[in-house]
């Protein structure tokens, strides 16, 4: 099995990040690969021409998700599934995503020149969406793999220019029935390695992070009414005032947060007014809340408290308040019996580890209910991500490859 550390390998994985970045290169030295895009689709093409390279037979199906199948030598045999995906947010990193199909690439050719074909097949896979930079529509890839998405849900879609969802799907030369079904029934697991997009295992000094839950999300939109009237002839006692309230209310939601869990995570990044104006006490306040943690029932009685709570308040404040629940994921749980495969691997190399939830929504949690999943960490300089200044270190970067590519000899050979 491959070495600790290989100066092949360490520019190999130098020469591919660079050349995958190269496709929706910003002037900002960041990444803008937008799904069905001129740079997403050179890119899906650039990755298919290098499957084929080293000896992997490529295949689309009908959403734009490629696939690089190394056949494995079982008659009708279970595929092994390892990627991520390509799309990026505007003026993103060049790892975030990248990083985890560039490594499948890496690690499957390895195997095929070393081992030849594996008793199951391996594929990786370039997932054509994640983010949602483009539209409101996100893990599009995924969630058509998995069968949880469809044409359906994307009809009435738009991007910022007006461009249907459709009509760029077909331009990009998907949705039209030329390649196969997105949906599969074969995949034995996924394995999805990704930087960590936090600042965990870089304070922690740990080389690898072995996620066992992703987080529920919930996010709300809270909108409190009041009253407006004249900011000088007012008494305070006799006030309506919508922001006044809403001030209450977040320092009320914070400091519960941090009392219920060191793990729960909340925040409240956007927030307008009505009328906006300096002399005018606000008739009417709007804010975000985003709630994650990794266990439903925390999510669950946090809410449950927190918004009973709230009404106290308003009520105190004779104003009123609407709650709209627009986001409700539940955590998902990692396979135990694959991150242990990883976790032994990992203590007979003796390179430091951490168990640890991700906080970020990843494509693994849309895998996790579907099949078997592992989603595997390596850290982020700084936590930066969604940024120009993302960074991971090569040598850490290589040390994800070598553990994934341990992981897929166990599984696949």
């Amino acid at each position: 099995m491959i070495e600790k550390k290989s100066p092949a390998l360490f520019e190999q994985i130098e020469e591919m990040m660079e050349w995958l970045a190269s496709f929706g290169k910003t002037n900002n030295n960041g990444v803008t690969r937008k799904l069905y895009s001129k740079d997403w689709l050179s890119a899906q093409e650039a990755i298919e021409k290098q499957m084929k390279e080293i000896g992997l037979h490529p295949f689309y199906d009908d959403v734009g998700n490629l696939f690089g199948r190394l056949a494995g030598q079982q008659e009708n045999a279970s595929t092994i599934l390892t990627g991520s995906h390509i799309d990026t947010v505007i003026d993103g990193g060049k790892y975030d995503g990248a990083y985890g199909v560039i490594a499948g690439l890496i690690a499957v050719q390895y195997l095929y020149e070393h081992y030849g074909s594996p008793i199951k097949n391996i594929e990786v896979v370039s997932l054509c969406e994640e983010e949602g930079s483009r539209f409101p529509m996100t893990y599009w890839g995924s969630g058509n793999i998995t069968g949880i998405k469809s044409f359906e849900d994307v009809h009435h879609l738009k991007d910022s220019k007006g461009i249907p969802f459709i009509e760029a799907m077909h331009q990009a030369g998907f949705g039209k029935g030329n390649h196969q079904p997105p949906k599969r029934n074969d995949l034995d697991c996924f394995i999805e390695l990704h930087i960590e997009q936090g600042e965990v295992l870089e304070r922690e000094e740990k080389s690898i992070g072995i996620v066992s839950h992703i987080v529920g999300q919930r996010r709300y939109n809270i909108t409190v009414t009041g009253e407006s009237n004249h900011a000088g002839t007012t008494p305070m006692a006799w006030r309506k005032d919508a922001m006044y309230s809403t001030a209450e209310l977040i320092q009320v939601l914070m400091q519960k947060a941090k009392e219920t869990s060191t793990d729960l995570v909340v925040t409240v990044g956007q927030i307008s007014l009505e009328p906006n104006v300096s002399n005018v006490i606000p008739r009417k306040a709007t804010f975000s809340i985003d709630i994650r943690h990794s266990q439903e029932i925390v999510l669950s009685k946090f809410c449950e408290d927190v918004f009973k709570e709230f009404q106290l308040i308003v009520n105190r404040h004779q104003t009123q308040l609407h709650i709209h629940n627009w986001m409700n994921e539940k955590p998902v749980k990692m396979c135990e019996k694959l991150n242990k495969i990883s976790e032994s691997i990992l203590r007979r190399e003796q390179i430091p580890f951490k168990r640890m939830t991700s906080g970020a929504g990843h494509d693994s949690q849309v895998f996790g209910p579907f099949c078997s999943t592992s989603l595997l960490f390596v850290p982020s300089q700084n936590g930066i991500s969604h940024s120009p200044y993302e960074f991971t270190r090569t040598e850490d970067l290589e040390k994800g490859i070598q553990l994934l590519i341990k992981v897929l000899y166990e599984l696949a050979y």
